[in-house]
């Protein structure tokens, strides 16, 4: 919270960046010209950033999107079966090797 206290008592998580953006609006405003604030986008945003994620929830949404679209890009219709691959490397078993491999 902008208060500087957490929930649970102490420093809350998004202070620092409060702390930012206030002595970034210190720096760059006066009370006659308040001009500056435009400077203090970027740490304006971090701490929206920290208070809600956003970015951080579309980052994920994105990251499961481009997972689903490779899985269904690449189905496994030929991978082996369960059985097969547990007798690969086994000793008596060359020829169930061979054959998954595709080897003759």
């Amino acid at each position: 919270m902008s208060s500087g206290y957490g929930m649970h008592g102490g420093v809350g998580r998004c202070f620092s960046f409060w702390q930012e953006v206030m002595g970034c609006y210190v720096v760059n405003t006066t009370a006659e010209d308040d001009s500056g604030k435009k400077k203090c986008g970027l740490a304006l945003e971090d701490y929206y950033e920290c208070l809600h994620h956003k970015k951080e929830h579309a980052r994920a949404l994105a990251m499961q999107a481009a997972y689903a679209r490779s899985e269904a890009a690449t189905p496994r219709d030929d991978a082996p079966s369960a059985g097969q691959i547990r007798n690969l490397g086994l000793i008596g078993k060359e020829n169930d090797t061979k054959a998954v491999l595709g080897e003759k």
